[in-house]
C-alpha cells in the first residue's frame, strides 16, 4: 500500500523541486560550509528589510495617528514587521509548490534571527535618538529617523545573515 500525501507531506521528487527564487537570475545557490558572497547576503537582508519596514512603517504610522504611547506603537510595529517578514518568505515558499506547514517551518527559520536583529537595531535607533519617538507622521524627524533605523539595521544585520548562510542557515534555506 502507496503511503498517503497531505498537503503537507511530499513524497521525494524526481526532478530539482524550484525554489522561491525559480525564474530570479542572479540568485547564487550556496554550500555550507562556505562562505556566503556578500551580495547573496545583501539580497536575502533586503528581502528581509523589505517585510519588515511594510510592518515597521505601518506599525508606527497606525500607533502615532491613533495617539498611542511609545511603547504599544513600538510592540505594533514589531509584531507587524515580523508578521510581514514571515509572510514575504512564505509567498515565495508556498509558490514554489511547498506544503504550508513545512513552508511556515522554512520562514521562521530562514527569518527569525534576521529580523530580530533587524528590529533590535532598528527600534533602538529610534529609542535613543532624541526626540524621535516623540515625533509625529507630519515631523521630519519622524521620517528620518525611521529611514536612518532601518538603514542601519540592513547594514549590521546583512553580516549576520552571511554568517547564516554561510552554515546553510537562515536564507540558505531558501536560495
Amino acid at each position: 500500500m502507496a503511503p498517503e500525501h497531505g498537503p503537507d507531506t511530499h513524497p521525494a521528487p524526481t526532478a530539482p523541486v524550484p525554489t522561491p527564487d525559480a525564474g530570479h537570475s542572479g540568485h547564487e545557490h550556496h554550500s555550507p560550509g562556505t562562505p556566503a558572497s556578500w551580495s547573496m547576503a545583501a539580497r536575502a537582508t533586503l528581502h528581509c528589510l523589505t517585510g519588515c519596514a511594510i510592518g515597521e512603517v505601518l506599525g508606527m504610522v497606525v500607533g502615532t495617528a491613533l495617539g498611542w504611547g511609545n511603547a504599544p506603537t513600538m510592540v505594533l510595529a514589531i509584531a507587524l514587521a515580523f508578521l510581514f517578514g514571515y509572510s514575504l518568505t512564505l509567498r515565495g515558499v508556498l509558490g514554489a509548490g511547498v506544503g504550508f506547514r513545512t513552508a511556515v517551518r522554512i520562514a521562521l527559520a530562514a527569518d527569525t534571527l534576521s529580523i530580530a536583529v533587524m528590529e533590535l537595531i532598528d527600534n533602538g535607533v529610534v529609542a535613543f535618538w532624541p526626540g524621535a519617538l516623540d515625533a509625529h507622521l507630519s515631523d521630519a524627524l519622524f521620517w528620518v529617523s525611521l529611514a536612518v533605523s532601518l538603514a542601519l539595521a540592513f547594514v549590521v544585520t546583512t553580516p549576520v545573515n552571511r554568517w547564516m548562510i554561510s552554515r546553510g542557515k537562515g536564507h540558505a534555506l531558501i536560495h
